[in-house]
């Protein structure tokens, strides 16, 4: 599709761009790609990062957890089955959706296809263009992905424009240079809740628990309403133990988010909180790490991290085997593990990274990937009924 030229890609063009826009893609290394435009013209920075999951775009686009990133989808063909419908529903949470919004900055793909099911209500141009998101195609994501797993993520600035216009190449050298880097970013707060939402299960609820939201997917939510819990959700800076005395709350889920761990401190000093009181607790993907650092332990940033929905880990208790769903581009630093209470639990198979955590003297179990999919493979779904088994047997009234 193109070749690498003194740091250009110089794409070579066959036909019109099949809506009028053209796009540049600057990486902060000088890396420069140019290709067709789709959804909204813009220009955005954010990390230049990659997932490797075949399906689930509208899950995947929505998810929090990738505020402040552009995305790279690894698969050729996006678009196969449009956008759904918000109005298919379950608990009242939508099924194809991980959030109210897209979170990406903007979206890099080889190849945008016609939509063709029967859930489909517009396309992914119109998606992205309906909430003003820009858009790369006919991109050689291949040599892309290839660039990133050699050097590593990187801020890049994406910018898509009209056709028969141009966008200044040392405009988006300057944009890049000024702009915040993504590990310093403290993105939380842009997609927590500002004040509490309760969610009641249809079918009645048997305890409640609180839920930290640092950014939590919607099939976070589905699965824990789906085991009968009426779920507290509050703000990633509100302390969860206020919360549980005047809803009588039982344990507490910290779940996923975007950016660096590290900059979460009152999250942290909160949790530490949360796991001296013995409180029945779940940490997923942010949520892992937050436990992980308020206990003593340090994280680090891996050089490409882990998206997609085919990443295989092992249970060291048992070598059980999962394919899971993952997200995220820190991980907890094993070696920091000593005297913490917590030993591993759950272990990457490629990279040997800590994928989950166990406390030995209380009911607290993390989590680094997805157990409720979404997309992605159900292996780990029994999470959540450890979890709801530990809220029974250990949940008390605070």
């Amino acid at each position: 599709m193109g070749s690498l030229v003194n740091n250009t890609v110089e794409v070579e063009y066959k036909g019109d761009c099949n809506w009028g826009l053209r796009s540049k893609l600057l990486l902060e290394n000088g890396l420069l790609i140019e290709a067709c435009g789709f959804g909204s013209p813009d220009v955005r920075v954010g990390e230049l990062v990659f997932t490797t999951g075949m399906v689930g775009y509208p899950e995947t686009l929505t998810d929090p957890s990738y505020e402040g990133q552009i995305l790279i989808i690894t698969h050729p063909l996006v678009g196969n089955y449009g956008v759904p419908s918000r109005d298919i529903v379950g608990d009242q949470i939508p099924l194809h959706y991980e959030s109210d919004r897209i979170h990406v900055e903007a979206l890099v793909v080889s190849y945008v296809t016609r939509p063709n099911h029967w859930s489909s209500i517009m396309s992914i141009h119109e998606w992205l263009e309906s909430e003003n998101i820009p858009g790369l195609l006919n991109v050689d994501t291949r040599m892309l992905v290839k660039h990133i797993r050699e050097k590593g993520v990187m801020m890049a600035v994406v910018a898509v424009y009209p056709k028969d216009e141009n966008v200044d190449n040392e405009y988006l050298k300057e944009l890049l240079a000024k702009s915040g880097r993504y590990d310093s970013l403290e993105l939380v707060s842009k997609v927590s809740p500002k004040k509490p939402i309760v969610h009641v299960p249809s079918k009645g609820y048997d305890n409640t628990i609180v839920l930290v939201d640092c950014g939590v997917k919607y099939g976070i939510l589905r699965e824990l309403l789906a085991r009968r819990f009426r779920v507290v959700r509050i703000p990633y800076d509100h302390n969860p133990i206020d919360y549980l005395y005047e809803y009588n709350a039982k344990g507490v889920v910290y779940s996923n988010g975007p950016g660096n761990p590290e900059l979460l401190e009152d999250t942290i000093d909160y949790a530490r909180e949360v796991i001296r009181c013995g409180i029945p607790t779940l940490g997923i993907c942010l949520g892992h790490q937050i436990l992980a650092l308020a206990s003593g332990a340090k994280t680090f940033k891996l050089k490409y991290g882990h998206r997609g929905q085919n990443k295989p880990c092992i249970n060291v208790e048992n070598n059980e085997c999962f394919v899971t769903s993952q997200n995220h581009g820190y991980a907890v630093d094993e070696r920091s593990l000593e005297g913490t209470g917590f030993k591993v639990w759950m272990l990457n198979i490629d990279d040997k990274t800590v994928e989950g955590l166990k406390h030995t003297g209380k009911p607290v179990i993390t989590v680094q990937f997805h157990p409720e999919g979404s997309p992605g493979p159900l292996d780990t779904m029994w999470i959540f009924d450890k979890f709801k088994s530990m809220v029974e047997k250990y949940g008390v009234s605070i």
